[in-house]
C-alpha cells in the first residue's frame, strides 16, 4: 500500500506546484457563475403550452363538464357529479340565499344571459367534478360578482358541499 501512498502525496505536490490559492478560488468562482446561469439556457417548454381551441362545431352541453357554457363564472364543486343537476341542489343540502352572479354567452343563440351561482350548503364537500372558471369575475371588493367566498356562511349549516348555476333571464345592452 506504500505506493498507493506515494502516488497520492507525488500528485498532491504536483498539483499545489502548478496552482496558487488564487487560481483555485478563481476556478471556483467560475464554477459558482456558471451554474448560476444553467436557468438562462433554453429549455423545451412545449409540454406547458395551451391546448388548441375546440372548434365551434365542438360545443360542449354537458353539465358534468366544467366546459359546459353556464358554468363560465362557477367555483367549486359541480351539483351535476354530486347527485343535483345543474340547476338543483342534491338531496339533503339547501341552496344559500346569498349568490354570485356572472353573465355567460351560450353558444348556441349567441346570446349573453345572467346566471346565478349558488353554494349548496349543509353536507360535507363532494369533491368530484372541481370546476374554476373565473371569466368576467370582478375584485373581491364587488362581492356580488366574486367567486371566492363561501356564500354558505350565510346559512344555519355553513358546510360547503357544491355549486349550481341558475338562468335568471337574457342580459340586455
Amino acid at each position: 500500500m506504500k505506493w498507493l501512498d506515494s502516488f497520492f502525496e507525488h500528485s498532491a505536490r504536483g498539483v499545489a506546484q502548478r496552482s496558487s490559492r488564487r487560481s483555485a478560488m478563481a476556478k471556483l468562482g467560475k464554477a459558482l457563475v456558471g451554474s448560476a446561469m444553467l436557468p438562462l439556457l433554453p429549455v423545451d417548454r412545449t409540454a406547458y403550452a395551451a391546448e388548441p381551441k375546440k372548434p365551434a362545431s365542438a360545443i360542449n352541453d354537458d353539465p358534468m363538464s366544467c366546459d359546459y357554457w353556464k358554468y363560465c363564472a362557477i367555483d367549486g364543486w359541480l351539483c351535476s357529479c354530486c347527485g343535483g343537476t345543474s340547476s338543483s341542489c342534491p338531496p339533503g343540502t339547501t341552496p344559500s340565499p346569498i349568490t354570485w352572479i356572472g353573465t355567460c354567452r351560450n353558444p348556441h343563440d349567441g346570446s349573453d344571459y345572467i346566471v346565478s351561482y349558488n353554494d349548496c350548503c349543509g353536507k360535507t364537500s363532494c369533491g368530484r367534478c372541481f370546476c374554476n372558471r373565473n371569466e368576467r369575475e370582478k375584485p373581491l371588493y364587488k362581492l356580488s360578482l366574486d367567486n371566492d367566498i363561501n356564500w354558505c356562511m350565510a346559512n344555519g349549516n355553513s358546510n360547503y358541499h357544491c355549486s349550481v348555476s341558475v338562468l335568471l333571464g337574457a342580459a340586455t345592452q
